[in-house]
C-alpha cells in the first residue's frame, strides 16, 4: 500500500516568494498582471476588496506552469479522491452542512458544489484528463502563514496493533467508547465524530456541567466497570499512539480484525509529548520522531507514565464495520486515500478542498531527499493541525507507513485550488453590464438640479453603506 502511495517523487524544489493578500486582490482583479515584465511600473488602479479572507495568511495566484511538478503528477489518483469528497459535498444531508459552512464564513464556503457537480458528470480516464479538469474548474493560489515563505507538513497513518475483546494478563489497557455523560454544547449527544477541539463537559444530573476527566483520572480507572470497553491493548503506549493517529486496526487472537475510529475527546488541549522530551534535553530536536518517543517510553515505563499525563487530552473511539481492505473514515465522512488525503485546519478550510503540496521529504530514507509533488485532498482534521498552510499527510496502514509518518516534520509549499466561482476574473465573464444611460434631457437652467449631483451621490453613498458593513463583518468574524 505505502510504496504505491509514495512513488514518483523525484522533482526539485523551488523556494516560495512571499506575497501578501493585498497583492492577490490586485492580481486577481487585473487579469494578466502576473505576465507583466518586471521592468514595467504601473500605478495600481483602485480595486474592490477581494471578498475571500484567510486570517493570518498571505496568498497569490500562480500559473499552473509555475507549480513545480504539476505536469508530472498523477492527478487521476487525486481526482478519484476528490470524487469521494464530492459524494459528501453533494449528498442530500450536505445541504445543511454547506449552509453551515457558508454561515461560519469559511473562505471557500459552499463553493465546492460547482466543481463537484462537474466531476460527477466528467468521464475522466487518465492523468491528463484529470489535470485538465482541475485546471478548468480551479485557480491555484500559493498560500502560507503571514510572514512565512512555506507551510509545514507532518504525516499520519493507521496503526496495526494486537488486542483482545476480553481483558487478560497481556491485554489489560482498555480502549473506551464515548461515555454517555460526555457533553458538548450545541452538539447532539447522539452525533458521531464530535469536534476534536473546544470545551467538553461531564453532565451531572440535568443541569450541572463540570470539566470531563483528564488522562490521569481515566488511566487510574475512573471509567472502569461502566461497560465502555471496546477492546484491550498491551500497553498505554499503544493506546496513546492510536489516539494520536485517530484510528487503528486491532488484530485479535482468532485472526479477525477490529476497526476503531475517533469518536470524541475529553476537552483538554493536546500536548505533544515529543516537545517535552526535547525541552528536557532527553531527545535532540533533530532526532525527534514517533519511533524515538516509543523507544524512550518502552525503556522508561515509570517516566512514560509521568510523561503521558502531561498530555491531559484523551480520545474515545467507536467500532466501525470496515474490512481489512478498507481505508479508515476521515472527519469528512469518506474513506481516506493513502498518499492523497490530508488533514487540515477544519476551522479554516472546507473538506474536499484540493491542495498541491511541494517539498523535499524523508520518505524513501531518513534524509529529506524525496521530491514530493502531489495534488492532495482535504478530508480529515486533527487538533494539532492549525493554520492556512499546515497539513498531515496520510500514508496508509502498517509499520512502513508508520515509519514514514513518524519522521515527517518538514517545510513544504502549498497551493490551494480555489473554485472559479470565487475568482473575480471568472466572475467578470458573467457579470451583467449596466443598462445604457438615457440621453440627457435639457431643462430650464432655473429648474435644473445643480449638476444633478444630489440624487446620484446619495445613491452611491447608499451602495457603500450597504456593502461596507458586510465586508467588515466577514473580516471581523475571521479575525476571531
Amino acid at each position: 500500500m505505502v510504496p504505491a502511495a509514495v512513488n514518483k517523487l523525484r522533482k526539485p524544489v523551488r523556494r516560495l516568494t512571499s506575497c501578501c493578500a493585498i497583492a492577490l486582490a490586485v492580481a486577481l482583479l487585473h487579469d494578466g498582471a502576473l505576465a507583466r515584465p518586471a521592468h514595467q511600473h504601473h500605478r495600481p488602479k483602485p480595486a474592490p476588496v477581494w471578498p475571500i479572507i484567510f486570517p493570518d495568511a498571505q496568498y497569490q495566484p500562480v500559473p499552473w506552469a509555475e507549480l513545480t511538478g504539476w505536469a508530472d503528477d498523477d492527478q487521476l489518483a487525486a481526482f478519484a479522491a476528490f470524487r469521494k469528497s464530492c459524494r459528501a459535498v453533494l449528498a442530500p444531508r450536505a445541504a445543511a452542512a454547506a449552509a453551515a459552512a457558508a454561515a461560519s464564513l469559511k473562505p471557500l464556503g459552499d463553493s465546492l458544489t460547482t466543481p463537484c457537480r462537474a466531476a460527477r458528470h466528467h468521464d475522466v480516464t487518465d492523468a491528463a484528463q484529470a489535470r485538465a479538469f482541475f485546471e478548468q474548474h480551479f485557480v491555484a493560489l500559493r498560500i502560507s502563514k503571514l510572514g512565512d515563505a512555506e507551510g509545514f507538513v507532518t504525516g499520519y497513518y493507521e496503526p496495526i496493533i494486537e488486542g483482545s475483546r476480553t481483558p487478560t494478563e497481556v491485554y489489560n489497557v482498555p480502549v473506551y467508547r464515548r461515555p454517555s455523560n460526555l457533553f458538548v454544547r450545541g452538539v447532539s449527544q447522539n452525533a458521531s465524530n464530535l469536534p476534536n477541539k473546544g470545551q467538553v463537559f461531564r453532565k451531572i444530573g440535568r443541569r450541572k456541567l463540570v470539566p470531563y476527566y483528564d488522562r490521569a483520572g481515566i488511566e487510574d480507572g475512573v471509567l472502569a466497570g461502566r461497560g465502555l470497553e471496546i477492546c484491550w491493548l498491551k500497553s498505554h503506549t499503544d493506546l496513546m499512539f492510536t489516539q494520536i493517529q485517530g484510528s487503528a486496526r486491532v488484530q485479535l487472537a482468532d485472526g479477525s480484525t477490529l476497526r476503531i475510529n475517533y469518536d470524541a475527546h475529553n476537552g483538554y488541549p493536546y500536548t505533544p509529548v515529543g516537545r517535552i522530551l526535547i525541552e528536557r534535553n532527553i531527545v535532540p530536536r533533530e532526532q525527534m520522531s514517533m519511533q524515538r518517543i516509543r523507544q524512550w517510553m518502552d525503556d522508561n515505563p515509570d517516566g512514560a507514565k509521568e510523561l503521558r499525563r502531561h498530555n491531559r487530552s484523551y480520545v474515545f473511539f467507536r467500532e466501525v464495520k470496515l474490512s481489512d481492505k478498507d481505508e479508515p473514515i476521515g472527519a469528512q465522512g469518506v474513506p481516506l486515500t493513502a498518499g492523497r488525503s490530508i488533514a487540515v485546519d477544519a476551522a479554516l478550510h472546507v473538506y474536499g478542498t484540493p491542495f498541491f503540496i511541494d517539498g523535499d521529504l524523508p520518505i524513501s530514507s531518513e534524509q529529506p531527499s524525496t521530491a514530493f509533488r502531489r495534488l492532495m485532498v482535504a478530508q480529515d482534521t486533527g487538533s494539532a493541525i492549525i493554520g492556512p498552510a499546515r497539513a498531515d499527510l496520510y500514508f496508509g496502514a502498517g509499520a512502513e507507513a508508520g515509519q514514514i509518518s513518524g519522521r515527517l516534520r518538514h517545510p513544504a509549499r502549498f497551493a490551494l485550488l480555489l473554485p472559479n466561482s470565487l475568482d473575480p476574473r471568472w466572475r467578470a465573464h458573467t457579470m451583467p453590464l449596466p443598462k445604457p444611460r438615457p440621453a440627457a434631457q435639457h431643462e430650464p437652467a432655473s429648474s435644473a438640479r445643480p449638476h444633478g449631483a444630489v440624487h446620484r451621490h446619495g445613491h452611491h453613498s447608499h451602495r457603500h453603506h450597504h456593502h461596507r458593513p458586510h465586508s467588515q463583518h466577514r473580516r471581523g468574524h475571521h479575525a476571531r
